[in-house]
């Protein structure tokens, strides 16, 4: 007889779960006990923040939910700035956890690993958090959490177990999973959508995070409108030197401008988020004359005003869109090379050069994946830059903007992918965060080359102080020796200054190594 926290392996099988991350703990035994008989891969990462970072990026790439399996109290806690970071961003991740037995639930009577209410806790990060009590209420568990996945805006949900109720005996019924349907655009809407396009004299589109995998029937429909394309920093990638392409943050005033003189603006998978259209802080979003929006969710449509709002899947109303559009000469090209050219030029020396670096990194393993922190060359390339492969650059330095996140999400791009080069690039403030994470890479034998992008501390934070007259504090921690860090972590190790030639040369030196590679970028 199997247990409910065998059952709960059963679940994740059912829904095609191919690898979970996590740390094991006495309260979650019985789950291992069902992950021994799984085919499920288990990576263990060397903290439970670690473990759900590693499973956003794997969510990321893969397409599908990232899940991690941790402990009660701690284990939990430790996963919220990711849950964060996945809700800012809106990717699936699911937390299971373990809690304690029922019948001590919210009596502080002192348990290992208690917190007043645990439930409570995740309920202001989650989408949701949901008890489980009994083997019928794990199968609703998991029907509500991929209701949210699959039809939903996804982001973060917590699943706890109490560890008395996941040592209960369970049915040998194999679960089936449940397919569920996204909302779809109504037929007045699809057309006063196609009206408003086709009277437009300077059409725009802005492509978010919704849209990042839809590529060919993005360029199509772009192409029949004569459309630029703006691409916020979870879209870049789509669309790779187009000429209409516009891979420059919504912020710049060259793009605002172009935005500003479009009469109609169809926003397709956007929150519209601060980060990316305001990252100034100047308290205003660029100016929409005639705003189309197109979002999953009602609630993030309600965030804003706009012209016509559609509740529906971004990616199948691009598809809808391209049936009943008809080609049409905007000028669109030249108005994408002048706010191209125009949002280059806006950036200092230092963002051009951080720009070209990434440049060079991209053309020499062309089509690889960028995994990036809170750091100097990822605030350049958010700004201006033109990736080739769709859901090939995401970092966390938009939304929450948390650091610790790029060799983590790192490791779980590349179990997503398979074993094609992923580029984690990261500051030497930010690797600090989460520097033992390197050693996963090493036991998966990953092939991920780490950039570690060294300026001895908070460069971007010293010179944001310094620029508004502050004199900085804080900003100088100390970077280890990273040759010893590789050593340590047993991978090779590359270090140059930030010359484009010498980067180039020694970036293709490192292509040679099959596993992870520590690359010291030192300025």
């Amino acid at each position: 007889m199997i247990t409910v926290g065998e059952k709960l392996i059963q679940h994740l099988e059912a829904r095609n779960v191919e690898v979970v991350f996590g740390i094991p703990g006495v309260h979650t035994i019985e789950h291992y006990k069902g992950l021994s008989a799984s085919a499920i891969r288990h990576v263990t990462p060397r903290h439970e923040q670690g473990a759900a970072f590693m499973a956003d990026g794997y969510a990321r790439v893969s397409g599908k939910p990232g899940v991690a399996l941790v402990i009660t109290g701690p284990g939990v806690t430790n996963t919220i700035t990711a849950m964060a970071q996945a809700r800012a961003d809106s990717i699936p991740l699911l937390i299971i956890s373990a809690v304690n037995p029922l019948k001590t639930a919210n009596k502080s009577l002192g348990c290992l690993h208690e917190l007043p209410d645990q439930q409570a806790t995740m309920n202001t990060i989650a989408l949701r958090s949901i008890q489980v009590r009994s083997e019928i209420e794990l199968a609703d568990a998991f029907k509500a959490a991929f209701e949210i996945f699959e039809s939903k805006r996804p982001g973060p949900v917590h699943i706890e177990l109490p560890y008395d109720v996941a040592a209960q005996p369970a049915t040998e019924e194999k679960p089936i999973a449940e397919k569920f349907r996204k909302p779809v655009a109504s037929r007045e809407e699809l057309e006063k959508t196609i009206k408003h396009l086709s009277n437009s004299e300077s059409p725009l589109i802005v492509a978010g995070g919704g849209v990042r995998n839809c590529r060919p029937t993005l360029e199509k429909l772009a192409e029949l409108l004569d459309a630029p394309v703006v691409m916020t920093t979870n879209a870049r990638g789509l669309m790779y030197q187009h000429v209409l392409s516009v891979p420059a943050s919504p912020s710049l005033a060259a793009v605002r401008e172009l935005i500003g003189d479009s009469d109609v603006v169809l926003v397709l998978g956007s929150e519209l988020g601060r980060t990316d259209f305001d990252m100034y802080a100047t308290g205003e979003l660029p100016n929409f004359k005639t705003m189309i929006r197109v979002d999953i969710s009602p609630e993030q449509l309600a965030a804003h005003d706009s012209d016509l709002k559609i509740c529906g899947d971004a990616p199948r109303f691009i598809e809808q869109l391209t049936e009943g559009i008809s080609e049409a000469s905007k000028n669109g090209a030249a108005r994408a090379a002048g706010a191209r050219k125009n949002a280059f030029e806006e950036l200092d020396d230092g963002m051009k050069r951080m720009s070209g670096m990434l440049d060079t990194l991209r053309d020499a393993v062309p089509g690889s994946i960028f995994v990036g922190d809170s750091t100097q060359a990822i605030y350049a390339g958010n700004l201006f830059y033109d990736h080739d492969r769709p859901g090939g650059w995401f970092n966390s330095s938009t939304g929450y903007g948390t650091l610790g996140y790029a060799i983590p999400a790192a490791i779980g791009a590349s179990l997503a992918a398979s074993g094609e080069r992923i580029f984690c690039l990261v500051g030497d403030g930010g690797a600090q965060f989460s520097l033992p994470e390197l050693m996963v890479a090493t036991d998966e034998a990953l092939p991920i080359t780490f950039v570690i992008w060294n300026n001895s501390g908070y460069g971007e934070i010293e010179t944001t102080m310094i620029a508004q007259g502050v004199t900085p504090v804080g900003c100088d921690p100390s970077p280890p020796d990273f040759g010893h860090i590789a050593a340590a972590s047993g991978m090779p190790y590359f270090k140059t200054g930030l010359v484009s030639a010498d980067v180039t040369t020694t970036i293709h030196s490192t292509l040679g190594e099959p596993g992870p590679v520590l690359f010291e970028i030192e300025f």
